[in-house]
């Protein structure tokens, strides 16, 4: 049978690994496939470049839209990200009949429901396991493992750059701003790290989890995103002392009201799996009502991680390609006609629990109005924290954990302690996830 032809849009980190991949591996990956899976042309601004990456043997040009229009082409896959000419591209390759497979979590967490559409309408394939979590394969146990599962909720950390940072910051006990230094220096973090520090890369990712895990429309604007910045060493020391990790979390969760969808800062307890997730590295937590609690552990990022995903996706699209359409896995779990309007709910309405420091004067009483506030607000107190102040110092850090309430609860309650004369700075607010 002749082999399937691939088009790639863009030869930079992850197209090569999928281009060096599949050639190492072909012979494997045709006897699951069914049949070969050849790359016969490559489009790439650095056609020079792209030459010497795929040989001879591969036609490059330096236009996407020529392997687009090529009838020998029967998948495309878009490497190149953004939300710009690559959601041009993508939808012109579906509307010339042809599959794709991407890796591009920003483009689908903004225009997934448009994507998904067309692709519908035009009855191809969107595959996307690159575009969540790199090398593992969250994307199918959601589709498809885990299909008999009412899924509950998914917490994940789908940022490399971030989990370093916060790693290191734990282990050597430095700001923020020195540690983001190093990490660009090392490669883990761009030279703009803004999307990634800011937990926007998280979001896009945790909208895509969140669609395939409830059933409804990709809603990256309804996320709420908040990212790294303001993190300072004492609060990852303080967290420590308390039992507790901070990470930069991913979280969508099923509620009777509808569906949370937020990244954040989090504490963690130190002996949750996730808690001890280190460096560079990704985990999702899935807990469904059948199965349990699932942990997903690997590689997020990386040229042949990555591509490990993209090929797979070859390979789903490679068996099915002959397939009636209405017989595939849909793209976002559930079928089209079957998706939910539950709704996103804002961040006001999360129901979690707080970790709160409080730079305050260190004199008599102080405890008592924080504590009074609190209990004015109906928000119970799990621990309390407080340093010792030095000798002539004057003003002290003053720790609280508090049970669950509703975070608009939780703002008015800062709003007041913050209006205290007795509170020196602005109030640091981190939630808290028990992860049960």
């Amino acid at each position: 049978m002749k082999a399937i032809q691939v088009g790639l849009l863009g030869i930079g980190t992850v197209g090569s690994g999928t281009f060096n991949v599949l050639q190492r591996n072909q012979e494997e990956i045709k006897r699951r496939a069914g049949r070969g899976i050849e790359i016969t042309m490559v489009a790439d601004l650095d056609t020079v470049r792209a030459q010497q990456v795929v040989g001879d043997s591969v036609k490059v040009v330096n236009d996407a839209r020529a392997v687009i229009a090529n009838p020998e082409i029967d998948i495309v896959v878009e490497l190149i990200g953004g939300y710009g000419i690559a959601r041009q591209l993508v939808m012109e390759a579906i509307e010339a009949g042809k599959h794709v497979v991407t890796a591009n979590k920003a483009l689908l967490a903004v225009h997934g429901t448009e994507i998904f559409a067309a692709a519908h309408r035009k009855g191809v394939m969107v595959a996307f396991e690159a575009a969540v979590a790199g090398g593992i394969p969250i994307i199918k146990a959601l589709r498809e493992g885990l299909t008999a599962n009412s899924i509950q909720w998914i917490a994940g950390i789908i940022n490399g750059t971030t989990n370093f940072i916060l790693s290191e910051m734990r282990d050597k006990g430095l700001d923020f701003d020195v540690v983001l230094k190093e990490a660009q220096r090392l490669g883990y973090a761009e030279a703009d790290p803004t999307f990634d520090i800011e937990g926007v890369d998280a979001a896009h990712k945790a909208t895509i989890m969140s669609a395939i895990a409830f059933g409804i429309p990709v809603q990256f604007d309804k996320a709420h995103v908040e990212g790294i910045t303001k993190l300072a060493a004492q609060d990852i020391r303080y967290a420590e002392q308390l039992g507790y990790r901070i990470k930069l979390l991913g979280i969508t969760k099923r509620t009777p009201k509808g569906i949370e969808l937020r990244v954040h800062p989090s504490l963690v307890p130190s002996k949750r799996l996730l808690a001890n997730v280190e460096g560079a590295m990704n985990a999702v937590v899935v807990n469904g009502d059948a199965v349990g609690t699932t942990l997903y552990y690997g590689k997020g990022a990386g040229s042949e991680p990555t591509a490990s995903s993209v090929i797979a996706d070859l390979v789903d699209i490679t068996r099915l390609h002959t397939a009636d359409a209405a017989q595939r896995v849909p793209h976002l779990a559930f079928q089209p006609d079957a998706m939910s309007d539950l709704p996103v709910l804002p961040m006001g309405e999360i129901v979690t629990s707080y970790y709160l420091r409080l730079l305050v004067a260190d004199e008599a009483g102080v405890l008592a109005r924080v504590t009074g506030i609190l209990a004015g607000a109906g928000i119970s107190i799990d621990a309390v924290l407080q340093r010792e102040a030095s000798e002539g110092e004057n003003q002290t850090d003053l720790i609280i954990l508090t049970h669950d309430c509703v975070e608009a609860r939780m703002n008015d309650a800062i709003a007041q302690m913050q209006a205290l004369p007795t509170v020196l700075a602005p109030i640091i607010r981190i939630r808290k996830e028990e992860l049960k």
